[in-house]
């Protein structure tokens, strides 16, 4: 892979960051496997030594479209929010954080929803997001056993459903409409999770029932 800081200029106009984009649209709109690189050679009014210059291969302009998408994703779970106080405060700074990566990086995530593994480069996504949501399936299970969500749902179900919701995001979000990412963050948290909060009075009970830890 290549270096994700370096920028090497090649004709004006276009530097590594800039093909990347160029090439995340085309694999969107015709798909991975049907863009070649003479697709991408004429949409960028470039040869294709020229893009050559800057990515050695197909393959890898997609690893770098991917892990840019998948690093974004993988901070999420390192903020501070997401690493301390309460597992449902930690889930809900997840999931906002999550819908943020989405709009920010509409392109390169969008792409990643539509990896299906046919490479070997597909495959280790998929691997990382499978990782990603195993960690947000604990967090749920966490903020079971603290008594903050109801226990009678399976955890994968609700990390299913939640970043169901979230992905279904690039299907219809434009950037520039009535909802910034804040906002939209804060719909899908209420959407997800205030059907599944305990009410406080059930809390109270259950933390009596279950008595000293």
């Amino acid at each position: 892979m290549s270096d994700n800081g370096s920028l090497r200029r090649g004709r004006p106009g276009y530097d590594q960051q800039g093909i990347l984009d160029v090439a995340v649209a085309a694999f969107n709109q015709y798909g991975y496997d049907a863009t070649s690189m003479g697709v991408l050679a004429d949409r960028l009014g470039l040869s294709k030594s020229a893009i050559y210059h800057h990515f050695a291969s197909k393959d890898e302009i997609l690893e770098r479209a991917l892990d840019d998408a998948l690093s974004a994703l993988e901070g999420v779970l390192g903020a501070s929010a997401a690493t301390r106080g309460r597992a449902a405060d930690r889930l809900e700074a997840v999931l906002g954080g999550a819908v943020h990566v989405l709009v920010e990086k509409l392109p390169s995530v969008t792409l990643l929803l539509r990896v299906r593994g046919n490479t070997e480069v597909e495959r280790r996504a998929l691997a990382r997001r499978r990782a990603f949501d195993r960690a947000v399936t604990s967090l749920v299970e966490d903020a079971q056993a603290e008594g903050s969500l109801r226990s009678d749902i399976d955890p994968s179900v609700v990390a299913r459903l939640a970043f169901g919701m979230i992905n279904s995001i690039v299907e219809w979000y434009r950037p520039g409409g009535k909802e910034d990412a804040d906002r939209l963050a804060g719909d899908v948290i209420a959407i997800a999770l205030d059907g599944l909060r305990m009410p406080t009075s059930n809390r109270i009970e259950e933390l009596i029932e279950r008595g000293p830890a």
